[in-house]
């Protein structure tokens, strides 16, 4: 499994329905409210030998509100 953070930003007034709606859809396995220039922060396991970008495009971003995405990978080093 590999690990990735994905930050969210949402259009305004959006934010507890996208919220709501990653929840109802149990992908994530954190997800935090924060402040910035995104909205929410998501911690994800995308499953082995799954593409990230598909994985991230077919679970998350049909939800409505969503304006765009930031994904950062994580890699094992220690």
């Amino acid at each position: 499994m590999t690990c990735v953070f994905v930050q969210i930003r949402c259009k305004p007034g959006t934010t507890y329905r996208v919220a709501q709606q990653i929840v109802l859809r149990g992908i994530h396995s954190e997800l935090y409210s924060k402040s910035g220039a995104f909205d929410l922060l998501m911690k994800l396991y995308i499953p082995g030998g799954a593409d990230v970008g598909k994985y991230i495009d077919d679970k998350l971003l049909d939800i409505p509100g969503i304006e765009r995405t930031l994904t950062t990978p994580t890699f094992k080093a220690f």
